[in-house]
């Protein structure tokens, strides 16, 4: 008996899938790289061997788990690179234990993403003008109050609830499973 071929998926069916999955990727890789200045270009590399091997990715299985494998092999490629550097580097136990872990939190961070962006959609517009403005800055609190005309106190408090009716908001989504 002969094992079973992959069914790879069409080139626009796997264009689709790593569309889909470029920021988990990118979060991935940034998340097994943190502080490294290069890791969207660790990305881009797995993005391009992702890309090549293609031919044995079989529809139906899970192309993140694919995808983030083919990641961690570019990160620890990479820091084979970087060995020769001073800096600290984990064993491949602990990355290993690490990617693991992180491949549920990412799960868990697409979702709360995704509910925060539909949380904000169903804000007053002009509480999520605040709010994407107050976000946007640099200044300091009592400067961007002086600068819209409100108190600091005042602007304090407004921010204070719409972050609270968001993250209840928020929560209501994940509990309900309609994040997404």
């Amino acid at each position: 008996m002969q094992p079973e071929l992959p069914n790879p998926p069409s080139d626009a069916e796997f264009v689709g899938l790593l569309t889909q999955s470029q920021l988990s990727l990118l979060l991935y890789v940034r998340s097994l790289l943190p502080g490294e200045a290069d890791a969207g270009d660790v990305a881009q590399q797995a993005n391009a061997k992702i890309w090549e091997k293609r031919a044995d990715f079989a529809l139906g299985t899970n192309f993140l788990a694919w995808s983030f494998a083919i990641a961690r092999f570019e990160v620890l490629n990479y820091r084979k690179r970087q060995a020769r550097d001073s800096r600290l580097t984990f064993s491949e136990d602990l990355e290993q234990t690490m990617a693991s872990e992180l491949q549920q939190i990412d799960d868990d961070l697409l979702s709360r993403q995704e509910a925060l962006r539909k949380c904000l959609e169903g804000l007053k517009p002009e509480a999520r003008t605040l709010l994407m403005d107050r976000y946007e800055t640099t200044e300091s609190l009592a400067d961007f109050a002086r600068r819209i005309g409100r108190s600091a106190g005042g602007l304090k408090v407004s921010l204070h609830r719409i972050r609270a009716t968001l993250a209840d908001c928020i929560e209501r989504r994940l509990a309900t499973g309609a994040a997404r």
